[in-house]
Parts: structure tokens; sequence; C-alpha cells
């Protein structure tokens, strides 16, 4: 048989925003061989009679550095019709460490990145030092998907100067070491370079983390190899100066000015907020004005509010008072109970609304719950009524409320508690502007916290089928060709003949993100948010079937896509 895989009467959404065809796709040796009507036989046959046929999705925007020690399937990504992401995002990666400095990196991972120390400590092999020997070990590891990575400040701070990484400038010894470094990681395959001066981000002992102590001419120096070198991506979790405007316009114009000094692209992820009094307008401003100026400069765009998920098995507004403290350390069943005796009830909402009852997750500003902010969450789509709306509907307290719908379902119920893009209006303002990309789903990160990996599934069922915002051919696009361009993927997104053939094989009627479940799948026994979705018929890696209807077929076909250095 002459072909590895065929693909029959699908409808091929190809990436490039073109209108949908019926062919068929031959797929031999992880490539596409042939797109039209083949009569050739293959080892293996799809019928996608009445499915789309659309390149494999591409996220740019993840933190599974480190859960690709311990899961080969790439999840959630994988569920969702993902076939290649990009980690190491926001100045954080495993490498390079020295041994001495990993317990204080996880532990600021912890933090920063909710990936708990005891899944890392389980689950990571640590067999490298130097990220070029980090990325030798990603090749070599099991993957059900495609991935690139990045370089990482914070990683590089502490590797060049220890523990002054915390709190001291670099000398010019240590800025040469860590300049070395990134040269060292492109020529590897690092896709970028990656920072955070993002305030939110701290060490456990609430310090800055390293790549925060930096001054702006370190980071300057460090994209600057990669103006020399004409090579990666710097991407970087902005500072955020909501109130002071002329900060904000300072910290706008070195972004410009850097962009345009080295010939690299920049990228950050764009979401509104309440805080922000002016909008979102001056960031998309400043990606037109550097594009003006002869830079590269590119922004992330989510596909819905970005909510932290609150459960009885998780984590709630109130965890940090002692009251609720005593009960959230007992077992759930104990819990239950009182949670049932008016007595206890009545202390809980007592302490749930005196003082500061709710400092933010993710590091946010320390406030008492909004309930006008969190929502009921018991279907993917909603509506998701306010716990304040359902306060007034009955007539009780707010903290009542969550407390009678989590023991309706037996402590299974979940809320939304909103952090950004609030405005939706505003974010698909972003979704369409043509110097935005749709990723940012952080998958492997915050994972007792958020569960974002879905994003593309929610543009598909949501802003497509539901809102219609995009036609279908508009949003493969963004989510395949787009992506994959601004990473330099440069023969994935697209169905193409010679191209890799990643392929996700789906029910444009039916694809949605189910509900997200808690579980203790992390080594250790870790809690963790997972996601599965319903739509997809297959997803193909490299050639390969990785998963039909959801399910593993054994196969683990993925690969490093290492950066453009490192294949001149």
């Amino acid at each position: 048989m002459p072909y590895d895989l065929l693909i029959r009467n699908g409808a091929i959404i190809d990436g490039s925003g073109a209108p949908r065809y019926r062919a068929d796709v031959a797929i031999q040796h992880g490539r596409i061989a042939s797109i039209g009507r083949i009569r050739d036989g293959a080892a293996e046959v799809i019928d996608a009679d009445g499915l789309v046929v659309a390149p494999g999705f591409v996220d740019g925007h993840t933190h599974m550095d480190a859960q690709i020690s311990w899961d080969p399937l790439g999840t959630c990504s994988c569920w969702q019709g993902v076939t290649s992401v990009v980690m190491g995002n926001c100045g954080f990666t495993l490498a390079p460490c020295h041994p001495q400095d990993r317990e204080l990196y996880m532990n600021s991972l912890q933090r920063v990145e909710d990936i708990p120390v005891a899944a890392m400590a389980a689950g990571i092999d640590w067999t490298w030092q130097t990220f070029p020997e980090y990325l030798d070990r990603v090749e070599e590891l099991p993957k059900g998907i495609n991935y690139a990575a990045y370089v990482g400040h914070t990683a590089l701070r502490l590797y060049a100067m220890g523990e002054r990484a915390l709190t001291e400038q670099a000398s010019e010894d240590e800025l040469t070491a860590m300049r070395r470094e990134v040269r060292d990681a492109l020529r590897a395959g690092a896709i970028g370079f990656t920072t955070s001066r993002s305030p939110s981000h701290e060490t456990p002992d609430s310090q800055p983390v390293p790549s925060r102590a930096a001054d702006w001419e370190e980071v300057r120096q460090l994209v600057g190899v990669m103006g020399e070198m004409n090579a990666g991506i710097f991407e970087i979790a902005p500072e955020r100066h909501y109130e002071d405007r002329e900060a904000e316009r300072d910290y706008h114009i070195r972004l410009r000015d850097l962009a345009v000094e080295t010939g690299r692209p920049i990228s950050w992820g764009i979401f509104s907020r309440r805080a922000h009094p002016s909008g979102l307008q001056p960031q998309l401003d400043l990606l037109e004005e550097t594009a003006q100026r002869g830079g590269r400069m590119f922004g992330q765009a989510h596909t819905r509010p970005i909510n932290i998920v609150l459960s009885f098995q998780t984590q709630l507004p109130f965890d940090h008072f002692p009251v609720w403290r005593e009960l959230r350390a007992r077992p759930l069943d104990e819990q239950r109970t009182a949670l049932r005796d008016p007595d206890t009830r009545r202390r809980l909402v007592q302490a749930a609304h005196d003082g500061d009852s709710g400092r933010r997750a993710l590091g946010g500003e320390a406030r008492p719950p909004d309930y006008d902010w969190i929502f009921a969450f018991d279907s993917v789509e909603g509506p998701h009524p306010s716990i304040a709306q359902l306060a007034r509907e009955r007539g009780q307290d707010p903290v009542d409320v969550m407390i009678d719908l989590a023991l309706d379902k037996d402590l299974d119920a979940m809320f939304l508690q909103s952090v950004a893009n609030e405005d939706q209006d505003e974010a698909l303002a972003v979704m369409k502007n043509p110097r935005c990309v749709v990723t940012f789903s952080d998958s492997g990160a915050h994972v007792s916290q958020i569960m974002d990996s879905s994003l593309q599934t929610h543009l598909l069922s949501h802003w497509v089928r539901e809102n219609q915002a995009f036609t279908l051919e508009e949003a493969v696009r963004l989510i395949t060709f787009d992506t994959a361009s601004a990473w330099g993927l440069h023969d994935r997104g697209l169905v193409r003949e010679g191209w890799a053939a990643d392929l996700t094989i789906f029910d444009p009627d039916r694809i949605a993100p189910l509900m997200p479940e808690v579980t203790t799948d992390l080594p250790a026994g870790a809690t963790r948010l997972r996601q599965k979705a319903t739509g997809i018929a297959a997803t193909v890696v490299n050639g390969q079937v990785l998963l039909r209807d959801g399910e593993h077929t054994g196969a683990l076909p993925g690969r490093l896509l290492r950066g453009p250095a490192a294949r001149r």
C-alpha cells in the first residue's frame, strides 16, 4: 500500500482562511503526500464524511516544561485538538539550573504557576543542568504532541548568580555568562527568550522572582543576543501600570524601541481588566506604532474570561480564615457534616465577611470577594449567574448561596471567579486585531485554579457556532496557520502537500469543551483540574493517529521542534 494513512471524504479547512472543499488527504512518512480524490489504499483509513479536516491547533503560550517529564500525552491540550505547543513562557524554564537551586526553583514555580512541588519532585528526573541538555532530554522523552521551548530569564539569573539573583544587579561577568547561555540555548534549538516583569510573580517568601530584580539594560542585552543571531522571539509577562498612564507609556516606549533595535518579535498577553482605566487601546496602539517604526510585535489574545475555578475540592476565597482553614483541613465527608450544622455555618458565613476575605489567586491584589464577579458554574456554555444575583433572588447571604449550591452537588459544585478579559467585547476586538494571535492557554500551569487548555474548542463552539462572530474558516486560521507562523513553525499550520501531517478532524456541530473535573493524577497524587472535549473524531500528529474520539491509540508521535538557529 502506498500510504500510511488516508483520510477520506472530509471537508478540508486548510488553515489559510480559504473556503472549505471536499477532498481526501494521504499521508506518508509523517507528511501530507497528496490531497484530492485518492484511489490508492493505505495501511489505515479514516472516514471523515461529515467532518472537518483541519491543521492541528497550535498553542504558543504554555508551561508544560515540567509536565512533559511525567505526561507523555500532553494533557489537557491534546484532548482539545492541539498538536503543537510552545513552553517556557514568562521567564520560567527548568534549565539552566544547578542542582543546589532546584528546590528554590520548584518552590517559585509552585507560587507563581501553581505547579505542585510534590509533583515536580516526584515526576522530574533532573538529568540536565544546561538548557541544551534539557532540550536533549525533551527530545528523548516519549511525546504525544510537539513541543517548542523558550529559555527563561529567572532560570538564567539563578544559574549565573545564585541567590543573589533575587535581589541584586548582575555583574559584567554574570551578564556575560547569561548572554553566553542565551546564545547556547538558541543554537541548541530554543525558540526564544522570555522574562517576567509582572508584580504578581513572587517567590514563596514574597520576594520578586529573579527576572524582576534585573534592570532593563540586562533585559535589553539578553534580547540583543537574539538580535545578533537573527533568531528567536522575546516573550514577556509585562509590567502593569493600571493607574499611572505616564509610567505605562514609558514602558511601552521601552518595548517599542527594543523591538526596533533588535529586530526580534516581541509578544505578550493582552487582557482586559476592570482595574485598568485606559482599557486595551494603549496596548493595541503600541502594536501598530511598533510596526510603523519597523519593529515586530504581536499580542496574545484569549477566547474567554480568565476565571479561577473554585470548589470545595480545590480552593475557596475564604480558605485562609482560621475558622475556614480548620474546616477545610478535614476530609470532605466531615466538611459536609459541619456545613449542615447551623452554629458552624453561622460562624463560617460571618468569617467570610470579616476583613479581607479573599486575596485573589495568581498573586493579585488583596480585596474582599466581589460576588457580582463570582459565578455558579454548572455548564460550560452557561449562562453563569453571579452569586450576588442568586443571593438577591433567594433572599440569602451570598456565602450561604455558595454553601447551598455545593451541598446540593455533594460538594462537587464549581464556581468561577473572574480575573481578566471581563469585557468580552474588548476580548473579541483583540481576537480580531490582525496584530494579535489567539493563544495563551497556560497549559501545565495553575493546575488547581484555571482550566484554559480548551480555549481553542471554546473559540469554535462559542464564538463560531453560538455567536457567529467568525466563520469556521476564519477561526481555524486563528489557531493554526496564524499561531504556527507567529512562532516560526513554518511546516505546520496548513493542510498542504509536503507539510507535516498534524491534523485535527472534528464535527463542527458538536466540537466543544466538556466540564472540567478535579483529579489527583499528578505525581505524588497532587490535585489538578482536567478537561476533555467532545466532537473531535481524531487527532493526527506527524502522520500517526494519536487520539480517536478522545481515546489514546497508544502512539506517541510527538517531536521536539527546535528553533531556527539550530536548523541553520
